[in-house]
């Protein structure tokens, strides 16, 4: 007998064999390269009147595979500027790292630094005020006044008073109290022993805003004095309005002063609103619950109903204690006020709330703040950029611009800053809000996509990059400011890191890509002059095209569908670049940039109208010589997954291995289970179908929506799919995906599915982010090479 011991076989992981264990190896190795470069998120410049110089501070974030996290962190930044318009950066040689930072704030003047720490569990939501050198204050809030602070880009609004020594915010109203049931069962609160044995029930469940919001409860407007740590709610304010964005309005002498917020009305449903740009909102009006400096130790007055009922202005101020601003006008937001006062300017999505599209073209807004600072609700609104239907050809395309800077104003007082998609790429503006002028500032020359940072007095702090080279940091001054000319230069700030790796800098520099217009097929009469204008997609490709074959092609399908591929840096496309792929982004008609008759053409012609533009671009490149026809993949997730499951049924013989994101597999399913089911509507029936929207649809309308979907084409489909699913997704819930995966599985086509417990619908905790990937990379390799 054999008295050796037995040596156990090593059991491989799930979804890895031995054929493909080298190849997940291998691209896992390169993908960390990439996950590893770091992204210029903010950035903050306060000037030095001594010397002339200004400090910057950048906030810079970066994957934390480990801690499936990421760290965050604030480099500094001396400024300081020569002769001949020269500018030189001098880093700080570490940068800091925020540990357990949810949001950080500077005041107006730069001389001091909210740090907001949100908690975990019931523990107090902690905020710190820092000096030059030092945390002076530290101000624990406990869970009865609110929970954590809003640090989201849409809800978040966080803003220090004039004489700074206020801060108006917005955080979770307090938990409401819930029964509490002991051995003999429920018990009034006035009778409970807190040392009795009891246990807390449900209560009666509330609505939430949907994805990303769940367990989020509803968004409140408080005020904090930074000399006392006294906190306030601000009263007055109706439960039927979720609040966010909110900035103190120009104080006015011998007047208590008001915030202005931005206010989302849910009277039965709350639907979903992150990236849903087509929830009606307003801008109100409120009187802060404490207001003077404290400078003096003036005592701090709550009574803000005494007086506000004694005003006698008009009547709608004398009724409520807060006042609509922009009653006539279906969508108002992010709203930011001159440096002198006497403006206040707004960002408007009327085109997505007026259509039921989820987003469409913005356009900018102007109110005359009156001079006694006391608001209406009659105030007149006037347009500085209206909504841009169909422009002429290099012309600008409308505003798509999310949001503002904190202070986007040129030292003339009229001038805004902001970032806008044009086309594929974003690009830097400048909008003259009384002239209504707007002027693209960024290189018109570039295809490479620009985003602004901060301004530095008159000057612009960017970053620039492309699909194929990493983030940069531009400095921009105006070529001759006094013969006011238009003209800017654009000078490269040396980086305070290595950007990347020598090996993703050697790989990159490789690759090349270009933006192509792409001729509609068919152009009806029906069509509106924008819906039959070319479309774009973007072509990555490596310098040196090998003379034997192709280079497999990835068609990558953005979301939305009310969205856009831009030309800026994606880590995870790069990545699927640098291992030997050619990829085409195709901004169908419908994305955003394009201008609103362009994307209006789509609601009502998903899955037909799409599906073509997709076809007609892959023909394009095609015929271009630059693809083979057996060497194509597709990939895409959300509105993108649709596309992605629709083509490889409508156009079997064109895909040979496809991947996918959460899908709309199935709109007759996802209508009763997501939380934006009047997308549903919208997108199957166009415009009319915001009015036929319901929460019990007929036989009809899942017919419609069965025929508009994926899984009405499964029949012919045989590609091999890789489906990554997150199991938190209330946006397009797993059972879709599921549901389509199982059918292909029944044919007998190849399918892998991979489910994150723990992610929600875009898959973006790091971990997740990584596999899925790594993963698409491997899938794809294994039926193209």
């Amino acid at each position: 007998m054999d008295g050796s011991k037995a040596v156990p076989l090593t059991e491989m992981p799930l979804g890895i064999d031995a054929t493909t264990e080298d190849e997940y190896a291998l691209q896992s190795r390169l993908l960390q390269e990439f996950t590893s470069i770091s992204s210029f998120d903010k950035a903050w410049i306060k000037s030095d009147t001594r010397n002339g110089s200004q400090q910057a501070m950048f906030s810079i974030s970066q994957p934390n595979l480990l801690a499936n996290k990421r760290r965050k962190f604030i480099l500094s930044s001396h400024i300081s500027k020569g002769s001949s318009n020269s500018v030189k950066f001098e880093w700080a040689p570490i940068p800091v790292e925020m540990t357990g930072v949810s949001v950080i704030v500077p005041s107006p003047s730069g001389s001091k630094l909210l740090v907001v720490r949100n908690p975990e569990a019931e523990a107090p939501c902690q905020f710190e005020i820092w000096g030059p050198a030092q945390v002076e204050k530290e101000f624990h809030i406990p869970q009865s006044v609110h929970g954590s602070v809003y640090a989201d880009e849409w809800f978040q609004g966080i803003s220090w008073n004039s004489d700074e020594t206020l801060i108006a915010y917005v955080a979770e109203e307090p938990s409401p109290p819930k029964p509490t049931f002991t051995y003999q069962g429920y018990k009034k609160v006035s009778t409970i022993d807190k040392d009795s044995a009891n246990w807390k029930g449900q209560g009666e469940w509330e609505e939430e805003w949907g994805e990303t919001y769940v367990g989020k409860r509803q968004p409140a407007l408080f005020v904090i004095n930074i000399n006392s740590g006294d906190t306030q709610a601000v009263k007055g304010i109706e439960k039927h309005l979720s609040v966010g964005q909110v900035v103190w309005a120009p104080p006015v002498r011998g007047s208590q002063q008001y915030l202005v917020f931005v206010g989302w009305s849910a009277d039965t449903r709350k639907l979903g609103i992150k990236y849903c740009y087509n929830r009606p909102c307003a801008l109100y009006a409120v009187k802060a619950p404490l207001y003077g400096s404290e400078a003096d130790g003036q005592e701090i007055k709550h009574d803000i109903l005494g007086e506000f009922f004694n005003s006698s202005r008009d009547n709608s101020i004398k009724d409520s204690p807060v006042v609509n601003l922009t009653k006539s006008i279906s969508s108002a937001y992010h709203p930011r006020f001159s440096p002198d006062g006497k403006l206040l300017l707004f960002l408007s999505s009327r085109s997505a709330v007026d259509s039921g599209a989820h987003s469409a073209t913005d356009s900018l807004h102007r109110i005359d703040w009156p001079i006694d600072g006391v608001p209406c609700s009659s105030f007149i609104i006037f347009d500085v950029i209206p909504v841009v239907m169909c422009a002429d050809d290099g012309c600008f395309p409308g505003l798509y611009c999310s949001s503002f800077l904190r202070n986007p104003w040129f030292s003339d007082g009229c001038t805004m800053v902001v970032s806008s998609f044009w086309g594929s790429c974003q690009v830097v503006l400048s909008v003259n809000v009384l002239s209504g002028e707007v002027l693209r500032i960024s290189p018109t020359n570039s295809n490479f996509s620009w985003n602004v940072l901060s301004l530095d007095g008159d000057n612009i702090i960017a970053v620039s990059s492309s699909l194929v080279n990493v983030p940069r940091i531009k400095y921009g001054y105006l070529v001759d400011r006094q013969k006011k000319s238009t003209a800017w230069n654009w000078l490269d700030v040396p980086s305070p890191t290595n950007e990347c790796s020598e090996k993703v800098e050697s790989l990159l520099s490789s690759l090349q890509f270009s933006i192509m217009n792409i001729p509609v097929r068919d152009v009806s009469d029906s069509l509106t002059k924008g819906a039959g204008k070319p479309f774009e997609a973007i072509f990555v490709s490596s310098k040196t095209k090998r003379s034997d074959s192709f280079d497999p092609l990835i068609v990558f399908l953005h979301g939305g569908p009310h969205t856009v591929s831009l030309s800026s840096f994606s880590k995870s496309l790069a990545f699927l670049s640098t291992i030997g792929f050619n990829l085409l982004l195709v901004n169908y008609r419908g994305s955003l940039g394009f201008g609103e008759e362009a994307l209006q053409s789509l609601p009502g012609n998903i899955g037909s109208q799409d599906v073509n533009d997709v076809l007609v671009a892959v023909d394009h490149v095609i015929d271009m010589g630059l693809a083979s026809p057996s060497k194509i993949a597709i990939l895409g997730g959300s509105h993108g997954g649709f596309l992605t499951t629709h083509l490889i049924g409508q156009a079997p013989e064109k895909f040979f291995v496809a991947a996918t994101r959460n899908p709309a597999c199935n709109l007759a399913l996802m209508v009763g289970t997501t939380d934006i089911p009047d997308w549903c509507y919208v997108e199957a029936y166009g415009i009319e179908g915001k009015n036929r929207y319901t929460e019990a649809p007929s036989a009809e309308h899942l017919a419609l929506f069965h025929s508009k979907s994926p899984i009405s084409q499964i029949s012919k489909a045989k590609t091999p799919t890789l489906f990554l699913l997150g199991a938190q997704d209330i946006r397009l819930p797993i059972c879709s995906g599921l549901q389509y995966a199982r059918a292909l599985k029944e044919k007998g086509v190849a399918v892998k599915v991979i489910v994150f417990p723990n992610d929600n619908h875009p898959i973006d905790k790091p971990q997740s982010d990584f596999e899925s990937f790594l993963n698409i990379g491997v899938w794809f390799k294994r039926y193209l090479f």
